[in-house]
């Protein structure tokens, strides 16, 4: 990391992350990626590579278009470790995708070639999140992550924020550090700071809390750690506790991912999509996941660029806050440097 991208319920100095290859009889290869960020929900690297172990052997010789064995298997080995089950089906869509020559967002639909992400300004001082903004020129969008203990800390960052980029559209992310009372007066006080969406601002779980801030701040409030199924869609509407869903490939793998993007749409949900700490290969397929389906209200596609190295080649261009799927040829477009191609 180049610093510590630090959230409410800790930081993370280093992307411990596991690289899954796929191999297709012929020799065609898929790629994914697992994730953990065990300040987000526990998960470690360890879990991540014991459930690929497990997996591995059971996978073997099936059908790469048997949808319903691929699930039932990985259900069954990962279910401790989202982020394996997330690296296996991402190289199981990703083979899919180079088996037919065609970039995967073409493969989900199309609809879209280019996306606008945000940027995070992560936890730290007043003066930090201020230099952070004006250095955040090129993006017109500033997630800010808040909810690490200090109500008063946390307005006067996102103020200093606002004042540094009054073109800025802010949105805040508590990552369920805030209690009830605390989000409702950080949301008054910040009033004049003009949030856009207000992201988990409670511990997943609550529903009712969920709600209460949404009733009594009256800003957009997004879910992310609440959701790891399309159920919790459904939930989350009938409880009336969020206005929007992060949709997270790590949290839920590529199946229910996809079921949590359809979900939210019939469910009259602002679609918004984001990620752990990823490289170009995860969040690539999250940005085609997004375009090729389309309608995303939020794109928080950042993290790459936290990386102090990047161990891929292909996949997307970035220019600042644009995200371009055009280079793509095939896939996800991502695969490791001096990895044989096919």
């Amino acid at each position: 990391m180049k610093k510590p991208f630090g959230i409410a319920g800790g930081a993370q100095v280093e992307a411990k992350n596991v690289l899954v290859e796929l191999v297709v009889d012929g020799g065609l290869r898929g790629w994914g990626e697992g994730a953990p960020f065990p300040a987000f929900n526990g998960e470690t690297q360890e879990q991540v590579l014991a459930a690929c172990a497990l997996a591995a052997p059971r996978l073997e010789g099936i059908d790469l278009d048997d949808d319903d064995a691929i699930r039932e298997h990985v259900r069954a080995t990962c279910s401790v470790s989202p982020s394996a089950a997330c690296a296996i089906e991402t190289a199981v869509f990703d083979a899919r995708a180079r088996r037919a020559g065609r970039p995967l967002h073409a493969l989900l639909g199309g609809a879209e070639r280019e996306l606008v992400t945000d940027i995070t300004i992560t936890t730290g001082s007043v003066d930090d999140a201020e230099r952070e903004a004006r250095a955040f020129a090129a993006f017109c969008t500033l997630k800010m992550k808040v909810g690490g203990g200090d109500v008063d800390r946390d307005v006067a960052r996102v103020l200093a924020v606002r004042a540094a980029r009054p073109d800025a559209r802010i949105l805040v992310d508590a990552n369920g550090g805030f209690t009830v009372d605390e989000a409702v007066r950080f949301a008054a006080e910040a009033a004049r700071a003009r949030i856009a969406l207000f992201e988990q601002p409670v511990a997943p779980g609550d529903w009712d809390a969920l709600a209460e801030v949404r009733s009594r701040t009256g800003l957009l409030v997004a879910i992310d750690e609440s959701v790891t199924s399309a159920d919790d869609v459904g939930e989350a509407k009938r409880r009336r506790a969020a206005d929007a869903v992060n949709v997270k490939i790590m949290k839920s793998g590529i199946f229910e991912a996809l079921a949590i993007v359809r979900r939210t749409k019939a469910e009259g949900l602002v679609r918004m999509i984001g990620g752990m700490v990823e490289t170009r290969l995860a969040m690539g397929t999250s940005a085609s996941i997004a375009a090729g389906i389309g309608g995303f209200d939020f794109i928080d596609l950042d993290t790459p660029l936290f990386l102090a190295s990047d161990p891929f080649e292909g996949g997307y261009a970035q220019d600042g806050e644009r995200i371009d799927l055009r280079p793509i040829d095939a896939g996800h477009g991502a695969r490791p440097l001096a990895a044989p191609r096919g």
